[in-house]
């Protein structure tokens, strides 16, 4: 995803192994899909590695130095292709739990609304 027009990926390492039965999809991913997928994202670094006796792997790499590995083994091509663009729109910020549904920097003085509200 862009923030303020600027694409947050940088690279994306494309882990895979050339003996493997759980590489097979991305085997075919690289040969399918990922010149297009290249093509159309020219801002982006793609690299492949070969990792032997390894499963299959994508990495992304952004610009806040946050990395998010995503797990592709026995998935299909077309799979494999909607996690690499998972990836590419993903803004790179880690996942934050929050602690209440509602979140405001000034909390309201009266106290918060609830069903059970008596009047």
């Amino acid at each position: 995803m862009a923030l303020r027009g600027v694409w947050q990926l940088q690279k994306l390492v494309v882990n895979y192994c050339d003996w493997g039965g759980s590489s097979r999809g991305i085997r075919a991913f690289m040969e399918a899909h990922l010149p297009s997928f290249k093509e159309k994202n020219p801002h982006l670094e793609v690299v492949t590695e070969l990792v032997r006796g390894q499963h299959p792997n994508l990495k992304g790499i952004y610009k806040n130095h946050n990395e998010r590995v995503v797990c592709v083994r026995n998935l299909a091509p077309e799979d494999i292709l909607l996690q690499a663009t998972r990836l590419r729109n993903s803004l790179g910020r880690k996942v934050v739990k929050l602690r209440t549904r509602h979140v405001t920097k000034r909390p309201s003085v009266q106290g918060t609304w609830t069903t059970e509200l008596k009047m």
